[in-house]
């Protein structure tokens, strides 16, 4: 982990960060964590050779990341939230205006789908995420939790990868491998879930072409992914699916903003109530519309004071999913102002009926914008080779 400190009022960082381009937010003090993930093309492709070899096997066998049961209770509203500075807002990819309108018939936004990764206990979990703007077109939102492993204390979750509408083991866009995540670093540090956010620069997609017969020798030179049996040798063929944003877009990012304004939240929920009734299976996302409490959300046990709150149905699996503001259903677009971190049940009666997410304040933008300005790269070679 690599601290950035980006001092009030200004966007000055360390003189060796500044090759990479990261811009500090002027709007608030804040710490930025930056972690690597593939750190280099030979990692990154050993890490798509991972979820796609078998035919995606392993992103088939992957499970939702939930949350245990006990640890969904009623959470408490208090006082009204202040925010830390002027509201801002970076527009989607192509959007020169704020989009506008309140919808009822939803089309799904291209952007959203899952990160895969590995946990601390070695399982195949997964969670929500979109594709959000960026100078590279290569930045991913989620929640912090689906980045870092706050179970097992562990720096970074394994093999993480994002794949935009994902459907039964089919990636339409390709599949993207996380390269660097930027956190606020009193999450990756002390866990504090009013900072439950991440950011993730991912290379450019990789995607498969069909399965190739080949030599021995080809096969033992071959860094991807491949299977012999029965005396014959195939391998898949990959090609270069270029930049995410370029291939769905990305959505517009907001911070500062009042509550008590409409959002629709996207993610994909899977698992079961408290009480075990499962009307989710994790394979289609799903939406919820509503106003964001014009209170400040507090759940001691996570150390969280400060979210802001939706009343909503849904259940774990929807963690890391974008609430979007301004959404315009023709455009599919809107600003990313909240990402799902907890669940509650208000009621009592064992079903999860409202979701949680961090404020997003000055602190949240400093994490972006460092993140915002990276560039990542590609792993597939001219002739559908994976670099190494």
């Amino acid at each position: 982990m690599k601290r950035i400190l980006l001092p009030a009022g200004g966007a000055v960082l360390a003189t060796g960060l500044l090759a990479a381009g990261l811009v500090g937010s002027a709007q608030a003090a804040g710490d930025v964590a930056t972690d690597p993930m593939a750190r280099n093309t030979r990692d990154a492709a050993s890490v798509a050779s991972f979820w796609l070899a078998s035919n995606g096997a392993a992103l088939r066998s992957a499970s939702a990341y939930t949350w245990d049961s006990n640890e969904v209770r009623k959470v408490v509203s208090k006082g009204g939230y202040s925010p830390d500075g002027r509201p801002g807002s970076t527009a989607p990819t192509g959007e020169e205006k704020a989009p506008s309108g309140k919808v009822q018939n939803v089309n799904l936004p291209k952007t959203i789908g899952k990160v895969f990764f590995v946990d601390g206990s070695g399982k195949f979990r997964w969670c929500s995420a979109t594709s959000i703007q960026s100078n590279y077109r290569n930045l991913v939102a989620t929640a912090g939790h689906c980045v870092y492993d706050t179970d097992s204390n562990k720096a970074l979750l394994d093999n993480w990868v994002f794949v935009p509408g994902y459907y039964q083991g089919r990636a339409p866009w390709g599949i993207y491998v996380g390269k660097q995540a930027f956190t606020h670093y009193d999450f990756d540090t002390y866990e504090d879930y009013d900072r439950d956010y991440a950011f993730v620069t991912v290379y450019n997609g990789i995607a498969f072409n069909g399965v190739k017969k080949v030599t021995k020798s080809e096969f033992d030179g071959f860094s991807g992914p491949k299977r012999g049996w029965g005396g014959n040798y195939y391998i898949l063929q990959s090609k270069d699916a270029g930049r995410l944003g370029d291939n769905v877009g990305g959505q517009g990012f907001a911070w500062n903003q009042p509550t008590g304004k409409a959002v629709r939240a996207f993610g994909y929920p899977a698992a079961p109530h408290p009480d075990g009734n499962k009307p989710y299976s994790g394979v289609t996302p799903k939406n919820c519309y509503g106003t964001t409490t014009a209170k400040a959300v507090g759940a001691p046990w996570l150390k969280i004071e400060e979210h802001i709150g939706l009343k909503c149905a849904v259940t774990p699996g929807f963690d890391g999913g974008p609430w979007l503001s301004q959404y315009s259903n023709g455009k599919r677009l809107g600003y990313v102002s909240g990402v799902t971190s907890t669940f509650a049940d208000q009621d009592g009666n064992d079903r999860i009926d409202y979701i949680t997410s961090p404020y997003f304040d000055g602190e949240t933008a400093a994490v972006y914008n460092a993140a915002k300005n990276v560039w990542s790269g590609k792993i597939v070679g001219p002739n559908g080779e994976l670099y190494k």
